[in-house]
C-alpha cells in the first residue's frame, strides 16, 4: 500500500477519495430509455452527472421514471439535457417543439415574452426531474454562413442577444433548473461547425468585447449557474489552445474578467474538433486543468468503457502532476454546489405549473414576418418542401414543415418533400407554397427555388430557417425557425384559419 498525505492509496496510487472526485466531474450519456446496469453501478459509486439526449426520452411519464431511477442510485446526481426549444429540442424531439426558438424570440424582441417562454421550459424540465439545461445559446450570429448557430441564436445584434440572454436565464432558473450559457466565448463569428473541425474566431480582444462577450456579461449578471465552453480557437486570448482547454480564456477571461463563479461545463469532448487533436481523455484532462468543472461526453461516444477510461485518465493526470488535485477538488465542489442549488430551488418552487395560456404559439405567431400579399390562400395548395441538411445538434427525426398543419386547416392540401437528388415535378394549377430552410446556405435549394419561381412567380415562399440577404417570391413568409409552433403559425396565416 502507498500512503500519501495521510491517505491510504491502492497499488496504482489512486485513493477512493480521488476516484470519487474524478467520478463527480463526469457527465456521460448512454443508450436506451431505461438506466442500464453499468450506469447504475457507476452512479452508486459516485458518478456526478448524466446527460440525456433525445434517444433517451419518449414522453413525460417515461422521462420522470428515468430521472427517478437515476436519483435512486445517486440522489445528488446532476441530470442534464440540451432543451433549447426551437429547432434543438429533446423533450419534444418526436413531435417538434411547441415553442419557437431563440431567433423567433429575438425577432419579436419582447424580453418579458422570452422570460415567460423560458420559465415554461424550466417548469417542464423541473417536472421531468432535470437539474441542468445546456441552454440558452447566447452566441451572436454575426456570420450568415455559420453552419451550427443559425436559428439557435437570438440574432446578430449583441445588445439584443444580451437582453434576451438575461431574460431566458432568469425565466428558466425561476423554475429551479440551472441555465447554461453557451458556447463561450462565442461561436457566432465562424463559418466552421465545431462538431466537425476547430473554428478560429479572428476577432481582436476589442472586437470580442464589443460583440461576443456582452451576452455572457448579461448572463453572468442574471446569475446564470453554468457556462458551456466552445471548441474554438481564439488567438486574441490564446493562439495555441481551444477555449475549452485554455486557462487564459476560462480562468482569465471568464472567471477573472467576467466574474463568473458558477459551473464551467465543456461542450462534448468527443467532438472531432478536439478529440482528433487530443483524444477524448486528453481533451477532458486538459479542460479540467484549464479551469473546466464538468466534462460533457456521450453525444456520439457513449457506453460503460468511456466513463472508465475518462476516470482513469483523470486520476492518472493527478498522479503525474498534469492535473493538480486541488483543481479537481474545486471542480467537483462546483458540481455539488450546482446540484444543491437546484434541489433547494426546486423544493422552494414546489409543483407549480405554468400560469395562463402557454406562450409558445403566441410567440410563434408574433415572430412571423410577411412581405407581399395574396393571403390567405384562395384554395387548398400544392406544397413543395425542400429538405436541406441541418447541423448535428438538430435531431434528424424531429418533424418540421408547413404541409402537415396546413392540410389540417385546408383539407385537400397536397405535399411533396424533395432532397437535393430528387427531380422537381412541374407545379399544377393550384396555389403553390414552397417551403425552405436556410435556403441561402444551400446552392441546390436556391437554384430550384429560382427555377420554380420563374415558372410560378405567384408562389408563396416560406423560409423556416435563418433568413438570407434576399427574400425571393412575390409573397415571402419568414418564421424564424422550423418548430411545430412555427409551422402551425405559418399554416394559420396561409389558410386564414386557426385550429383548436
Amino acid at each position: 500500500m502507498i500512503v500519501r498525505g495521510g491517505r491510504t492509496s491502492g497499488a496504482n496510487g489512486a485513493s477512493p477519495e480521488l476516484a470519487g472526485l474524478a467520478d463527480t466531474v463526469l457527465q456521460p450519456g448512454f443508450v436506451g430509455v431505461e438506466v442500464p446496469d453499468w450506469l447504475r453501478r457507476r452512479l452508486a459509486e459516485g458518478l456526478g452527472g448524466v446527460a440525456l439526449y433525445s434517444r433517451n426520452l419518449v414522453d413525460s411519464e417515461q422521462i420522470k421514471a428515468l430521472t427517478a431511477a437515476l436519483r435512486a442510485e445517486n440522489p445528488d446526481v446532476v441530470i442534464a439535457t440540451d432543451e433549447e426549444a426551437g429547432d434543438v429540442t429533446r423533450l419534444e424531439a418526436r413531435t417538434g417543439s411547441s415553442r419557437p426558438g431563440n431567433l423567433a424570440l429575438g425577432a419579436v424582441d419582447d424580453p418579458a415574452l422570452t422570460e415567460r417562454v423560458a420559465r415554461e421550459i424550466g417548469l417542464d424540465l423541473a417536472a421531468a426531474g432535470i437539474t441542468l439545461n445546456y441552454a440558452p445559446v447566447v452566441d451572436v450570429n454575426s456570420d450568415l454562413d455559420n453552419p451550427v448557430v443559425g436559428t439557435r441564436a437570438f440574432g446578430a445584434d449583441p445588445r439584443l442577444v444580451a437582453r434576451h440572454a438575461r431574460a431566458w436565464v432568469t425565466g428558466l432558473q425561476s423554475a429551479g433548473v440551472a441555465a447554461c450559457a453557451k458556447h463561450f466565448p462565442g461561436h457566432g463569428a465562424t463559418a466552421v461547425d465545431s462538431h466537425d473541425d476547430l473554428p478560429t474566431v479572428a476577432y481582436s480582444a476589442e472586437e470580442l468585447a464589443a460583440t461576443t462577450l456582452p451576452p455572457y456579461r448579461a448572463a453572468v449578471e442574471a446569475g446564470v449557474r453554468a457556462v458551456m465552453t466552445g471548441h474554438l480557437l481564439v488567438p486574441a486570448y490564446d493562439p495555441d489552445h481551444p477555449a475549452t482547454m485554455s486557462g487564459r480564456i476560462l480562468a482569465g477571461l471568464l472567471r477573472e474578467e467576467l466574474g463568473f463563479d458558477g459551473l464551467i461545463v465543456t461542450d462534448g469532448v468527443e467532438m472531432p474538433s478536439v478529440a482528433e487533436r487530443y483524444g477524448v481523455t486528453g481533451a477532458a484532462v486538459r479542460a479540467l486543468a484549464a479551469g473546466a468543472d464538468a466534462i460533457c461526453v456521450g453525444g456520439e461516444r457513449k457506453g460503460p468503457g468511456v466513463v472508465g477510461f475518462m476516470r482513469n485518465a483523470i486520476m492518472g493526470a493527478v498522479a503525474d502532476g498534469t492535473l493538480p488535485e486541488e483543481r479537481l477538488a474545486d471542480a467537483a465542489a462546483r458540481v455539488r454546489r450546482l446540484a444543491a442549488w437546484s434541489a433547494e430551488r426546486r423544493r422552494a418552487a414546489g409543483e407549480t405549473g405554468p400560469a395562463g395560456e402557454p406562450a409558445g404559439l403566441d410567440a410563434a405567431r408574433r415572430a412571423l414576418r410577411v412581405r407581399g400579399g395574396g393571403l390567405p390562400l384562395p384554395a387548398a395548395p400544392q406544397v413543395i418542401e425542400f429538405v436541406s441538411e441541418t447541423n448535428i445538434a438538430v435531431d434528424r427525426a424531429t418533424p418540421w414543415g408547413v404541409a402537415a398543419p396546413l392540410a389540417a386547416l385546408l383539407p385537400g392540401t397536397t405535399a411533396l418533400r424533395l432532397g437535393s437528388g430528387d427531380p422537381v415535378p412541374p407545379p399544377d394549377g393550384r396555389p403553390l407554397v414552397i417551403v425552405v430552410r436556410d435556403a441561402h446556405r444551400h446552392a441546390w435549394v436556391t437554384d430550384r427555388l429560382g427555377a420554380l419561381l420563374s415558372r410560378r412567380p405567384d408562389a408563396i415562399v416560406v423560409e423556416m430557417g435563418l433568413p438570407g440577404p434576399a427574400t425571393p417570391g412575390a409573397t415571402h413568409i419568414t418564421t424564424h425557425g422550423a418548430t411545430a409552433a412555427s409551422g402551425r403559425a405559418a399554416a394559420e396565416l396561409l389558410s386564414g384559419r386557426r385550429g383548436t
